[in-house]
């Protein structure tokens, strides 16, 4: 699979995710639902990967984490927010 039909795939299981739960959960919560439909989905995901700091040509085990990885190409970080404000993503940038 593509990283665009991994993604779409994403995004359909994160809405039925959404649609059957709403807006009152903490992120373990739609974590778990989502790694459950992902694997219903029938792709391969790992739950709280490690992610190590490359510094210095040398990989360092800081305690980051990913939430969930997709097929072992696609990154999915939840959040659970009562409003999400555009300018709070790191991907953002004004023109």
């Amino acid at each position: 699979m593509t990283e665009n039909e991994i993604s779409t795939s994403i995004i359909d299981c994160a809405m039925r995710v959404h649609t059957k739960l709403g807006l009152v959960l903490l992120e373990n919560a739609y974590e778990a639902c989502l790694y459950y439909e992902l694997m219903q989905a029938g792709l391969l995901v790992s739950k709280q990967s490690p992610m190590p700091v490359v510094y210095h040509d040398v990989k360092l085990e800081a305690g980051y984490r990913i939430d969930l990885f997709v097929e072992n190409k696609v990154v999915v970080e939840i959040k659970a927010v009562e409003v999400f404000m555009i300018y709070t993503s790191p991907s953002y940038l004004p023109t």
